[in-house]
């Protein structure tokens, strides 16, 4: 995960004693400190201080408790003034006396961290559109350039490896746009730091020739980090740390830090995760408070919860259906035959009773907005006492739950639903595997058999739902899930393909039943909400997809904004091909991720109007929203936790950051696997195409290595994205997404998270996608 520099790599003159602040010259001021000038003009005799000119005064009195100018005033007076205003003539101006000062200089410098003000170099205030500023994020890259990604959206701008010596990945900053480098890429200028993003980083402390530097694992940062030599905390040459940067990167020298932490050698088991927790800012221990707030829950179901008016449903013969090491359940189901349709209960763990808006625990979930799942880990949302206990739907114990009552006709229509709290007692904990295991054999053991005939019930429904999935047009995409086993000693034997059967699928079908209707409560009752919101492919995506499928004879339905059922029906068609892998991958990276957002835009992939998320609020923020704002319509109440669109953001935020998180672990975790088969041949499907090469996919091994361009043969390869090949320019040898190859793993890197191929044999891959059988349609064919 970490690449080794040499000093002379990192910095060219390296410093021979412990390092000191850099010294600055006398009587400058800091940038950051625009209050550090010379003393403000006084006011003239009988003339009035400019703030009570404040319209907004009144307001900012009653919140900060004196009266201090607002934003809105402050901008007022910088857009009418002829030039840039001197920060201390403004305060004497606005009449503010020595102790508001300071207060004044806290609003000043929020409003530049916001981009509302800028200071130039003489350390005055301008606005930052009157000089052509936009305010952004800095995106690094490994090989030390970078990129500037404004807030506005306007488009992003190259920066050059001088521009980037002085921020670090994440930065945000203020930009100027600066002409064109040679790619005709527009460029920026970094003009003024807003933020700095990163104070603690993890990495590998290399040490060399009297001093040591660390290398951060997130490769986006591509500067090293200079540690004194009494300040490593002990830490032994190639070990992971902890550092503390102490000195940000300026233009002229390198990030200074100190080793807060020793993590210990870098192949350590569980080191890859802890890397991860800290690599991507993952919360993985609970404050005292939230911890303090979990211990003084009751350990059940107490005698004052149910007078409350939740409905008794304990007689009811619900069960849990989770993988066989699942820890948390947050569902339960129960289906039986009405009339010619059927009734569901699907009933869910009521967090939201124990978790209550501003609480420590509710804080906490918050900031965490999911759990994370890693190979053998797992990093709740919720402390232990409600993931695994108090919350959880264990077997034989009362539990309270929050109820989605579903009437579903015999076509698969939801006719009726109706939500309410209500106590509940598991019958039994049963896992995919037994459920579909009896189903499939009509049979179950003498202690279960009560259960069959509501098993039955339940897989009849999902015959229904399934049929009313594919008359709405969802997309149903096939993907190979695999699983990591382990050893006593936690290194990794081999990775396994898992088997989704109906059992999966059933549970599956019956959650949506239920995240559905909750999304059509709260729009009947015009209550704000978060909605899992995924919309359809881009214009440009779009136009793309259907350049690649016309090669194929293929396109998709719909026009400009096809539906999901367009996208499903193309993939019907394609079952049975043998390029149905590729096509099914093309047509899937086509398409947007999905966010929480109040706005609703639909669930393209699930083909919903709405949807919402209800059924996991053990392991989801999200989810436990949507149970406060239910019980909000139930009580006639409204619930406004904030925010709504900044909440949706950062549960959108969080789950990328489990994703990549999660990624990363399982990345290292195959290097891990396959560093003993090093000259090793393997079977293989091309899974992606890019400019520097190709990704091979083994089969039966689920690892993915790249074969690098200088490796695909004696020619130049031009690499074509809208078809997702390298065609050989000399000889016309293509590689494309969805070929076959056989290859040799030449090297794993562990450090880097990187495994490379060489193909054995140098002649062009077998086609798997038939394109190459496939005549070209009469309007695309060359004549």
């Amino acid at each position: 995960m970490s690449t080794k520099k040499t000093p002379a790599q990192s910095v060219k003159n390296p410093p021979q004693k412990p390092l000191q602040p850099r010294a600055k010259k006398p009587g400058s001021p800091p940038a950051d400190n625009p209050s550090a000038r010379r003393p403000s003009a006084p006011l003239h005799h009988g003339q009035k201080a400019l703030r009570w000119q404040d319209p907004f005064l009144e307001r900012e009195r009653a919140k900060y408790g004196q009266a201090m100018p607002s934003r809105e005033f402050i901008l007022q007076l910088v857009s009418e003034a002829t030039g840039p205003v001197d920060v201390d003539e403004l305060a004497g101006r606005l009449g503010l006396e020595a102790d508001e000062r300071e207060a004044f200089m806290v609003r000043v410098r929020a409003m530049q961290r916001d981009a509302q003000l800028m200071v130039n170099r003489r350390g005055a205030l301008c606005l930052p559109e009157k000089i052509e500023v936009k305010s952004g994020h800095v995106e690094g890259h490994a090989d030390g350039y970078g990129f500037f990604v404004p807030d506005d959206k306007s488009g992003d701008l190259f920066l050059q490896e001088k521009e980037m010596r002085g921020v670090l990945h994440g930065d945000r900053v203020m930009v100027r746009e600066h002409g064109q480098d040679r790619r005709g890429r527009k460029e920026g200028r970094v003009v003024e730091i807003l933020e700095r993003a990163n104070s603690n980083l993890v990495g590998r402390l290399y040490r060399e020739r009297g001093y040591q530097w660390v290398v951060a694992e997130n490769k986006r940062i591509s500067q090293d980090i200079l540690v004194p030599n009494d300040e490593d905390l002990g830490a032994s040459n190639g070990n992971v740390v902890m550092v503390a940067i102490t000195e940000q990167p300026t233009r002229h020298a390198p990030p200074v830090g100190k080793v807060i932490q020793v993590l210990g050698n870098y192949a350590d088991p569980g080191m890859e995760i802890e890397i991860a927790l800290r690599k991507y800012d993952l919360p993985n221990e609970f404050p005292s408070d939230v911890l303090a707030q979990a211990k003084k829950l009751p350990k059940g179901v107490l005698k004052k919860d149910l007078a409350t008016g939740r409905a008794d449903i304990r007689k009811l013969p619900l069960v849990t259906i989770d993988g066989e090491d699942a820890r948390d359940f947050d569902d339960a189901v129960y289906c039986q035959p009405e009339g010619r349709g059927f009734r569901l209960w699907v009933a869910i763990a009521d967090v939201s009773h124990y978790v209550l808006p501003g609480s420590p625990l509710d804080v906490s979930a918050l900031e965490r907005g999911n759990s994370v799942y890693f190979p053998r880990r797992v990093i709740p949302m919720l402390p232990e006492e409600l993931s695994n206990g108090l919350c959880s739907l264990n077997p034989e114990v009362d539990r309270l739950c929050m109820v989605c009552e579903m009437e579903i006709s015999s076509f698969g229509n939801i006719k009726k639903h109706r939500f309410y709290p209500a106590v509940m007692h598991s019958k039994a904990r049963l896992t995919y595997n037994q459920v579909w295991d009896w189903l499939s054999a009509e049979k179950a053991p003498e202690d279960k058999s009560w259960v069959l005939p509501h098993l039955q019930d339940l897989y009849k429904l999902f015959k229904v739902l399934l049929k009313a999935r594919g008359k709405r047009g969802a997309i149903d995409f096939e993907t190979v899930e695999t699983k990591m086993l382990f050893d006593e000693h936690d290194k990794i034997e081999r990775i396994v393909a898992t088997t989704r059967n109906d059992a999966h699928r059933l549970i599956e079908e019956c959650m949506l039943a239920a995240n559905v209707s909750a999304s059509d409560f709260l729009a009947r009752h015009k209550h704000a909400a978060l909605y899992r919101v995924h919309e359809g492919p881009t214009p440009e995506k779009l136009k793309a997809l259907q350049e690649f499928l016309a090669e194929f004879g293929f396109f998709i339905t719909g026009g400009d904004e096809p539906h999901a059922k367009d996208y499903a029906d193309l993939l019907n068609k394609l079952k049975g091909r043998p390029d149905e892998q590729l096509l099914q991958t093309v047509l899937l990276r086509s398409l947007r991720q999905a966010v929480y957002s109040p706005e609703n835009a639909g669930h393209f992939g699930l083909a919903y109007e709405a949807y919402t998320h209800f059924t996991s609020p053990i392991r989801r923020y999200p989810d436990l929203l949507v149970h406060r704002a239910i019980k909000a319509c139930l009580n006639n109440e409204t619930y406004n936790p904030g925010n709504w669109e900044n909440i949706g953001a950062q549960c959108s935020k969080t789950e990328r950051r489990a994703d990549d998180a999660t990624r990363d672990v399982v990345s290292w975790l195959k290097c891990y696997y396959m560093q003993d088969k090093l000259g090793e041949e393997f079977d293989g499907v091309i899974s992606a195409v890019v400019g520097f090469g190709v990704f091979v996919a083994l089969n039966d091994v689920f690892v993915e290595g790249l074969v690098h361009v200088t490796e695909l043969g004696q020619d130049y390869f031009h690499f074509d994205a809208a078809r997702h090949q390298m065609l050989g320019e000399r000889t016309a040898k293509r590689f494309r997404l969805g070929d076959k190859v056989r290859v040799n793993v030449a090297r794993v890197d562990l450090e880097t998270s990187r495994i490379d191929f060489t193909l054995v044999d140098n002649a062009a891959p077998a086609a798997s996608n038939a394109a190459l059988q496939h005549k070209t349609p009469k309007k695309a064919r060359k004549k």
